[in-house]
């Protein structure tokens, strides 16, 4: 039996955080019903059109979910909704602030109807405070909550390449819907769990929060160097660079010796500790530098090996779909989209003893008619509701 196996959520989302975490959801073994507006569906299907003409983060976010198209302000569209919720065992929802309270689809309005519902809300700043009412995105929080600041090059400070806000938004919804499934379990009770976009950055920028709060020192920007830790991070080679970490002294005194050869830099007083280390950085790297340079990257990988050195390499996005780690431990899968077959990766997640499911990329409202159907609707009221632009 798979973890999610027997249980129906029903997702009122859109873009990146909602659909991330309900895509777990679905490769766990959930029925996720995705609620999409008729037509268009779920504006980010539009985003781009770079796979095949359908759009890259759809088919990231969306595998093994059912699209069923309502307009949710019709009276019918309205009552399938109602009908699907009845019987679901978790309602998850990110739309525009306010939007499910004016629909009547809080908590509380919802719990009569089915008591053991979990409702899980995502909003961008929460549900109090003066930015109750404001839109967020990706980037705004990325701004916000002061992640921007401490990313980029010393002149210039830089968003995060990817949708972080969004996916650490996504992630902490689905711990808590699982949170609140558990103790449903012993209950018998559902819940009302509310995930905030501001909220979850704000819990990953602690580090540098409380290091400027209480030492008044702001992390710089180090593009690919660490803030606290030397040395950390990129280093040129005679034919590109490496990326290696030491964290503590016992690797210090390791890398001293066998790599670099020389003990007496582990004495030198401007790198005798982390923090005469962090504080001459500059000249560090200098040391270092003057060496790996004489050896291709190569070698130097092989020598940071050897004294087993954490290092890596600093791959491109090409590099990374034709990793041999993820080829050797059979990683990807194909994945059904209507344009045709495509690879996706397995979850981070593994269970040894089955596989996560992944379905295939809904079109939109692929599934409006078959979910309908088991709900009660009958093939001519489905009929009519199309007509009538319910569905």
């Amino acid at each position: 039996m798979r973890p999610m196996e027997g249980m129906r959520v029903i997702a009122l989302e859109h873009a990146v955080a909602a659909p991330l975490c309900t895509r777990h959801l679905a490769d766990l073994g959930a029925d996720v019903i995705k609620i999409e507006r008729p037509g268009d569906g779920d504006f980010a299907r539009a985003y781009d059109s770079y796979v095949n003409g359908i759009c890259s983060h759809f088919i990231w976010l969306n595998r093994g979910k059912r699209s069923v198209t309502l307009d949710v302000k019709n009276p019918d569209g309205r009552a399938a909704l109602d009908r699907l919720i009845a019987g679901a065992d978790v309602l998850i929802q990110n739309l525009a602030p306010g939007a499910a309270a004016r629909l009547g689809l809080g908590h509380e309005a919802l719990k009569p109807a089915n008591p053991k519902l979990v409702v899980c809300d995502i909003s961008g700043y929460g549900e109090s405070g003066p930015f109750v009412r404001k839109k967020a995105y990706d980037l705004l929080i990325q701004a916000e909550s002061g992640l921007i600041s401490v990313t980029g090059s010393p002149d210039e400070p830089s968003r995060v390449g990817i949708s972080i806000a969004d996916i650490a938004t996504g992630m902490y919804a689905l711990t808590a819907i699982l949170s609140a499934l558990l103790r449903r379990s012993r209950t018998g009770e559902g819940a009302n769990v509310k995930v905030a976009m501001l909220d979850a950055l704000g819990e990953w920028m602690t580090y540098p929060m409380l290091r400027q709060a209480y030492a008044g020192s702001p992390p710089p920007r180090l593009p690919t160097n660490h803030p606290a830790i030397a040395p950390y991070g990129a280093h040129r080679t005679q034919d590109g660079q490496v990326i290696f970490g030491l964290q503590n002294e016992r690797e210090w005194v390791t890398f001293c010796q066998k790599v670099l050869g020389r003990d007496e830099v582990r004495t030198d007083p401007r790198f005798a500790t982390q923090h005469a280390r962090r504080e001459n950085r500059v000249a560090l790297t200098t040391l270092i530098e003057d060496f790996f340079t004489t050896m291709p990257t190569e070698q130097v990988v092989a020598l940071l090996d050897r004294a087993d050195i954490a290092n890596g390499r600093l791959n491109e996005p090409k590099d990374v779909w034709d990793h041999v780690q993820f080829a050797a431990r059979d990683r990807w899968r194909m994945v059904n989209t209507e344009a045709g077959p495509v690879r996706g990766l397995l979850p981070p997640f593994e269970f040894t003893d089955q596989e996560a499911m992944l379905g295939d990329v809904p079109s939109v409202g692929q599934h409006t008619d078959e979910v309908l159907a088991e709900i009660g609707f009958s093939p001519d009221r489905i009929a009519a509701m199309r007509g009538a632009g319910a569905v």
